[in-house]
């Protein structure tokens, strides 16, 4: 019984030991790898670098009061089309107490120099109906007269302003109607009705009551890394895809790029813009986010292989050229310009060449 327990156990082992063999031996019998080929092709190719930014008005406003005061009513809202001189909105003038005081003080000094100059006027007037005073002293006496009457006038009306931002001369409202400056869109209306707003001056920039663009004239604004800086230049055109705009694209001539760099993100942008060629009929919002395809060199009807073709040993590049089914040698060749994709072959290939497609393998080199 027990050699026959051996017997099976020896069996099994040379089983195991015969299929492990087969098996071995049957991979190592598989297929070779078959590698794909592809010609080289004529195409064109542009190479073109990226800017995003922002499309824009070129002249955008902001517009601020020459008062202080309470915004007492708006008459349009974003969005609508205004000319130059269209009134945005009134203010109500909150008179300083100080101004208002001496307004009011000057008014009162006015007033008791016009009656003593009227007193005086009358009695020259007698004397000199009587002849007791002379024509020339009689004239001095009116001509004070006359003054004191235009002083009291000048200070009622400072009053007034001071009080209304209203004048009965003029029998019109002057800086308390805000009105646009330029014709245009307008863009935003940050205040409301009630708000406090500060005037202009040298010392204050002031409350923005509105915003007025011209949106039939925008520009790009944007910027460009320093690696590409230097390939650009004024004059050249631009493509732009705006992210609100599904396919379509827009044209733009390149006309700024800043002398000086910014450092955002650890690496230094340059400022551009470029003037866009707005098409007839559609309508571009202020602020739309976009990107700039700057075409910075590019070739017609050449002969281009996939840049993935490619192998490099040292600073030279070559390719694996089929020579018979299956069988590939090493040759040079001299390149051109690259969009990425494809690149030009100056010289080293024909379209008849088969060129060996390359592979990627688990560790993501090329085999």
């Amino acid at each position: 019984m027990k050699k026959i327990i051996k017997i099976s156990i020896l069996v099994l082992i040379l089983a195991v030991f015969v299929l492990t063999i087969v098996y071995l031996y049957r991979k190592s019998q598989e297929k070779p790898a078959v590698y794909q080929t592809e010609k080289p092709f004529i195409t064109n190719i542009v190479r073109k670098t990226v800017a995003t930014g922002s499309v824009i008005p070129r002249k955008e406003i902001e517009i601020k009061p020459q008062v202080s005061g309470i915004v007492e009513e708006i008459f349009v809202e974003a969005g609508k089309h205004i000319r130059q001189g269209d009134v945005i909105a009134r203010i109500r003038i909150i008179p300083d107490l100080i101004n208002l005081n001496n307004a009011e003080a000057r008014l009162e000094r006015a007033k008791i120099a016009f009656d003593d100059a009227k007193i005086s006027a009358d009695r020259q007037d007698k004397l000199f109906s009587q002849g007791v005073i002379s024509a020339a002293d009689n004239q001095q006496t009116q001509v004070s007269f006359k003054n004191a009457r235009q002083e009291v006038d000048a200070a009622e009306a400072n009053l007034e302003l001071i009080r209304e931002g209203v004048n009965k001369k003029s029998g019109k409202t002057t800086n308390t109607l805000i009105r646009s400056t330029i014709e245009g869109m307008l863009l935003d209306i940050p205040i409301k009705v009630g708000n406090s707003v500060i005037e202009t001056n040298n010392f204050n920039a002031g409350t923005t009551i509105a915003t007025v663009a011209d949106v039939g004239d925008m520009i790009f604004q944007g910027k460009v890394d320093e690696t590409e800086v230097g390939k650009i230049k004024p004059g050249m055109d631009l493509m732009l895809t705006i992210g609100a705009i599904e396919n379509d694209t827009f044209h733009a001539t390149l006309k700024y790029i800043s002398p000086k760099g910014i450092l955002e993100n650890g690496a230094v942008q340059f400022e551009i813009k470029a003037d866009v060629r707005l098409k007839e009929d559609e309508f571009i919002r202020a602020g739309y986010s976009a990107n700039a395809d700057i075409v910075l060199d590019h070739r017609t009807d050449v002969l281009a292989v996939k840049e993935s073709a490619l192998l490099f040993q040292g600073d030279s590049a070559y390719v694996e050229v089929e020579t018979s089914p299956q069988k590939f040698e090493k040759r040079f060749i001299k390149t051109g310009i690259s969009d990425g994709i494809n690149i030009q072959v100056l010289s080293g290939l024909t379209k008849n060449d088969k060129i060996k497609v390359q592979q990627l393998n688990m560790s993501g080199t090329t085999k």
